[in-house]
């Protein structure tokens, strides 16, 4: 097991490389240059890898200011869910300068089946919330496929055999269906709150980069709805839940 520590400016002491994996932004510029951050405790030259789902345009603003402190900065979002990450083979999008990436590939390989070089700062969690998007767009339509099958009469084992044994399968319909959603557990270990955060992140990224698709936005928009009226702790395959109270009668 790892050694406890009093604060995280004590268990960072001195450190040449540090892992921050936070729920967003805000909180790891917090725990990196706030009041009580690390910064100004790390070894020189030290290395931070944000693992965090963060939004790209503050992950370049806190690399600029860790550079002018001598820091340097990668994001390394991960994915791959709860399974792959006890397996250690989930896939990372790593973002930042080359010679920063390199450095931080054999404690990444560590966790990850599959590393990918995504480009400068930022890009790497640009890429986690393109990836989730998609994702999430992909839960959603096996929710109600299999709403509807449901409905017609159809056992809902066999839609999602169907569905893995055809051209709709998707990471949904593999991992997620059979396991969290017919059972009724609803419990993946990835919060419906930080996927809606993702899917904001995906969608103003779009406006960003000059792009308005409106897709994003509504799946965006519609997830911070499920957000608003499930549980504050409810499971991102409790969307079924809420598709299923949303579906209305013709």
């Amino acid at each position: 097991g790892g050694e406890a520590f009093a604060s995280g400016r004590e268990a960072a002491k001195d450190a040449s490389l540090l892992i921050t994996m936070l729920p967003d932004s805000r909180i790891v510029r917090e725990a990196v240059l706030g009041e009580q951050g690390i910064a100004d405790v790390l070894a020189k030259d030290a290395l931070i890898i944000d693992m965090s789902s963060s939004v790209p345009v503050d992950t370049q603003s806190l690399g600029k200011d860790l550079a002018a402190r001598g820091i340097g900065l990668i994001d390394a979002p991960v994915s791959g869910g709860v399974r792959r990450a006890v397996d250690g083979t989930l896939s990372i999008m790593a973002g930042g300068d080359a010679a920063l990436v390199e450095r931080a590939t054999p404690v990444l390989q560590a966790m990850a089946k599959s590393i990918f070089a995504t480009g400068p700062l930022g890009s790497g969690h640009a890429m986690k919330a393109l990836n989730n998007y998609v994702s999430a767009a992909g839960l959603v339509a096996a929710c109600e496929a299999l709403l509807v099958g449901r409905r017609f009469g159809l056992q809902p084992e066999t839609v999602i055999d169907v569905l893995n044994a055809s051209t709709g399968k998707n990471n949904s319909t593999d991992v997620k269906m059979k396991q969290f959603v017919i059972s009724e557990s609803f419990a993946s270990g990835f919060s419906l709150a930080l996927m809606a955060k993702d899917l904001r992140i995906a969608a103003d990224l779009s406006k960003l980069v000059g792009l308005d698709p409106s897709n994003a936005e509504t799946i965006a928009a519609f997830w911070e709805n499920a957000k608003s009226a499930l549980e504050t702790n409810a499971d991102h395959t409790d969307i079924y839940r809420f598709i299923a109270s949303a579906v209305r009668d013709r």
